[in-house]
């Protein structure tokens, strides 16, 4: 597989894997790049990713030399194409290889800037799931 490609500084690697509308990533995109008034995502469309696994993404990261590895990244895949939320997957890619959350735009600009200053930690985020699988935000927010 084509290593993943490095976000930009402070910034958190949103990698397309669902080719099946351009219109809904374009959206996504737009809608990454107006949070919080600063960018926090690098957004990554290259059909070399269409429809990679999870695992083959965590291969791909493990594979990485250690200066190229991304820790964390958001994939938006077909569900996240799909679903009315746009809800992004999640990716550990270190601390817990494989595991995995949804989060929907509106919360993405938290967790990408907490998760690329390492203020916080994945598993933080994913335990705060709902029933779902989806982070909404802690309980005191």
């Amino acid at each position: 597989m084509t290593p993943l490609p490095p976000p930009d500084d402070l910034t958190s690697l949103v990698l397309r894997t669902d080719f099946s509308d351009d219109a809904a990533w374009n959206r996504l995109s737009a809608a990454l790049d107006d949070l919080a008034g600063f960018r926090s995502a690098t957004c990554a469309s290259d059909p070399a990713y269409a429809g990679v696994s999870v695992e083959a993404l965590v291969d791909a990261d493990a594979s990485a030399d250690e200066a190229d590895k991304i820790i964390y990244l958001f994939v938006a895949d077909a569900a996240t194409m799909t679903d009315e939320e746009h809800r992004l997957l999640a990716v550990d890619l270190s601390s817990e290889p494989g595991r995995t959350f949804r989060v929907p735009p509106r919360w993405f600009a938290d967790v990408s800037a907490n998760l690329s200053i390492a203020n916080m930690d994945f598993a933080e985020f994913a335990d705060a799931t709902d029933d779902s699988g989806t982070y909404r935000g802690f309980a005191d927010d």
